[in-house]
């Protein structure tokens, strides 16, 4: 809740520390004292727009700070998705306007964006003025007004899982989906891949071999040749060398054995006529490695279609091996996606029909929640003196939306027999304003917001109706904080903490200060709403009167 408002140099104020208690405050004051200025303050200081108009003449900036304790689990959690520390259960917000337009934010102390001091807001407090009332007035905010009233939201939380895993899977089948026909193609190309490489058939380093074997076959006609010569000029002929040195071996062989000294030539002579031999034979064997005409074109077919292809891949044998390999694995991962493609479809199909079964189910629940809803705050309506407006909660059913299928929105007809029409066709300001008194007593137990603020609710009211919407405030003020400015004694004397705000004027300047009344002050002041400035002994009396009068009522 908001234990304490602090205000410098805003507007009107130049200075003004506000406490605030649990359950019903009240702020009472003549009009234009500058009661709307709180309100603006408030709305600054939880993030709201600014204006450099608001800062007070003269000065260089406007400070407004307002201080929460106890924290609700919601906040708490705001604070501690930001890195603040919760220990001491108190939050201190400020907002600093400069008179140049600028504003600067702060939680607890450190820098913090408006954002921040916004969405911590939303969870602190609700302000509802004669011309604020959203949630009425805005047809998108009724179904979750919904929903809060019935309170157990376990259909509707279930209902949300299974829709979001319903968006994932739908997700991942459209990506899927985009990608089939680039995947197609590729398929297409990687068969076609598969079918050339591997109708081919490289072997390792076979694109070598074959060059190596196309080069000796295409010289082996001309080795032939000069092998045949060689042999010939070593071992045939009637001149061959080998003859004529076996010849020299017998000769020197005679002279040996007539002169030792002629041994060792004979010897080395012998030798060289073996090596000879041994060369002739090795020589004759590049006679015979010619192939024939059909052989060579078929080794020249097979090393062409090899370097064909290698070379349309950039690559080699090896290369061509490893794409052939590869082109298998991408198939067989893309036919695989194929079965995903199919398995997710059917999968979606699934869970389209769980959420939409669960949205059914939804819709009907909301359907009798709509017929509740209605009810209670039609009677509320009816305390609030107006039992002539009944309101009805309209479900109509679309497409499905993290919510459900349902739209829903809020009808009044202002009179028995007239056809329901939008809130914001019929209903005036002053009637907005008790709507949303309705509604909040309706949801006073299962709305989680601390604090209510009321601007002038009692606009367009006197009276009875007055004293009801005192007594329901009151009331209100059980589960939450209530704020509220009001110009009617029946709302003020159901308060339990009482501020008057007084405009003073000097003839350089004016501002504004706010007071905590006593019991003396307080009875004062609801004199002065009651019957003007005069305030004589009777109407003393009778403002004491009203105010025990409150106080004894339960």
């Amino acid at each position: 809740m908001l234990r304490e408002l602090s205000i410098e140099n805003l507007a009107v104020i130049e200075s003004a520390v506000i406490p605030l208690e649990q359950g019903f405050n009240a702020f009472t004051g003549e009009t234009g004292a500058g009661k709307s200025i709180l309100i603006h303050g408030i709305q600054a200081v939880l993030g709201q727009r600014t204006s450099k108009d608001l800062v007070r003449t003269g000065c260089k900036k406007a400070v407004i700070t307002a201080l929460f304790s106890p924290l609700s689990e919601e906040t708490r959690d705001i604070l501690t998705e930001y890195g603040y520390d919760t220990q001491d259960d108190e939050l201190l917000l400020t907002r600093e306007i400069s008179a140049d337009g600028g504003s600067t934010g702060r939680v607890n102390g450190k820098a913090a964006p408006a954002a921040l001091l916004r969405e911590l807001g939303e969870t602190l407090v609700n302000i509802h003025g004669q011309h604020d009332n959203q949630i009425l007035l805005r047809p998108e905010q009724h179904l979750h007004v919904l929903d809060r009233f019935g309170e157990d939201l376990s259909l509707l939380n279930e209902y949300r899982s299974e829709f979001l895993q319903l968006q994932s899977t739908a997700r991942t089948l459209n990506q899927m989906k985009k990608a089939e026909q680039e995947k197609l193609a590729r398929l297409k190309t990687l068969r076609e891949t598969i079918t050339e490489i591997g109708e081919l058939d490289p072997q390792p380093h076979e694109d070598q071999t074959l060059d190596a074997q196309f080069l000796a076959a295409s010289r082996a006609e001309d080795t032939a040749e000069v092998a045949a010569a060689v042999c010939q000029m070593l071992t045939d002929g009637d001149e061959n060398i080998s003859d004529a040195i076996a010849a020299a071996c017998d000769h020197l062989s005679k002279l040996s054995a007539a002169d030792q000294d002629a041994e060792p030539l004979y010897e080395r002579l012998r030798a060289l006529n073996i090596e000879l031999r041994d060369i002739s034979d090795e020589v004759s064997a590049f006679t015979g490695g010619q192939l024939s005409p059909a052989e060579f074109a078929k080794l020249n077919e097979r090393r062409n279609a090899v370097n064909t292809v290698a070379l349309r891949y950039h690559t080699d044998a090896d290369g061509l091996r490893q794409i052939y390999e590869d082109a298998l694995k991408e198939v067989s991962a893309i036919e695989s996606d194929a079965d995903q493609l199919a398995k997710l479809t059917e999968e979606r199909q699934t869970r389209l029909h769980r959420v939409t079964e669960l949205a059914k189910a939804l819709s009907a629940h909301r359907k009798q929640l709509g017929e509740e809803f209605a009810k209670r705050v039609g009677e509320e309506l009816a305390y609030l003196n107006m039992p002539r407006v009944q309101l009805s909660v309209q479900l109509t059913q679309g497409k499905l939306t993290p919510s459900g299928m349902d739209h829903a929105e809020f009808l009044i007809s202002a009179n028995p027999g007239e056809p329901p029409k939008p809130i914001a066709q019929i209903a005036s300001g002053g009637e907005l304003s008790r709507m949303m008194l309705a509604l909040k007593a309706v949801l006073a137990d299962r709305d989680a917001i601390p604090t209510l603020i009321f601007d002038e609710i009692d606009t367009g009211v006197s009276g009875k109706a007055a004293q009801k919407i005192g007594l329901k405030l009151r009331e209100l003020s059980a589960h939450h904080q209530i704020i509220c400015v009001t110009h009617l004694a029946q709302l003020a004397t159901q308060a339990n903490h009482h501020l008057l705000i007084e405009k003073h004027s000097t003839d350089t300047a004016t501002s504004t200060q706010v007071t905590v009344l006593d019991r003396a002050a307080r009875i004062a002041e609801i004199a002065r709403i009651m019957g003007g400035d005069d305030n004589s002994a009777l109407l003393l009396q009778t403002a004491e009167e009203a105010l025990d009068a409150a106080a004894s009522t339960k």
